[in-house]
């Protein structure tokens, strides 16, 4: 059945040259496990992004009810205490994996032409898994959160010229509230996903297209 299923589309759309360009590239001889901190980090995205709409079915991104949503989705909710902690161990290896995968890549010398814009592309999607820690770490709203994150806020203002109406548009006022993390989980949620993946899209076809560098 799957067979003549495939077949079927297959005949309508032909994607199997597609595929084939796609996925039939040779690996070179220089791949060690010092180049598998880039797909480690991908595949941690994965994780995080299924997770994480898994959290945002249950998350009421409220302050009367943010942390209470999440004590009851861990306690109510089947494997959810699981689920909430590879979401939040994720977050760490993440940030992790990323700055291994920079510092191989800066070890390497394989930011020099061509590919210094990929190195670039690189450290915007950087600076967007540190946003991605930075806005996570307000949403389950208890002590620790806030304060931390009115810590960095104030050192958000302290950045010339656009410091302090950055700071007052992700606070959404004077004083870190119900504005403020509605705000952090849109930013969460919805923007910060949509830009990572659109920079991962990019990087993976330039390095499809330049190659690997071999290492010095």
């Amino acid at each position: 059945m799957f067979a003549r299923s495939g077949q079927w589309i297959e005949e309508r759309l032909g994607l199997r040259p597609v595929a084939s360009r796609v996925l039939d590239k040779p690996v070179p001889r220089n791949i060690t496990w010092l180049h598998c901190f880039g797909g480690l980090t991908f595949f941690t995205f994965i994780l995080q992004v299924v997770t994480g709409i898994i959290l945002a079915f249950f998350y009421v991104p409220s302050p009367d009810h943010a942390r209470e949503s999440i004590q009851w989705f861990q306690d109510a909710i089947p494997f959810g205490t699981i689920v909430r902690n590879l979401h939040r161990v994720g977050a760490s290896a993440m940030v992790i994996l990323v700055f291994l995968h920079m510092l191989r890549v800066f070890v390497h010398a394989a930011y020099r032409k061509p590919r210094e814009l990929n190195w670039v592309l690189g450290l915007c999607m950087l600076l967007l898994v540190l946003g991605f820690g930075f806005t996570g770490y307000l949403l389950p709203w208890d002590q620790k959160a806030f304060w931390a994150t009115n810590v960095g806020l104030n050192i958000v203002g302290t950045i010339p010229f656009v410091g302090e109406t950055l700071a007052n548009l992700l606070r959404g006022g004077p004083m870190l509230g119900a504005l403020t993390l509605l705000r952090f989980f849109a930013l969460h949620v919805f923007v910060l996903p949509i830009l990572l993946a659109a920079g991962m899209l990019l990087h993976f076809a330039m390095v499809r297209k330049q190659g690997i560098a071999r290492p010095l």
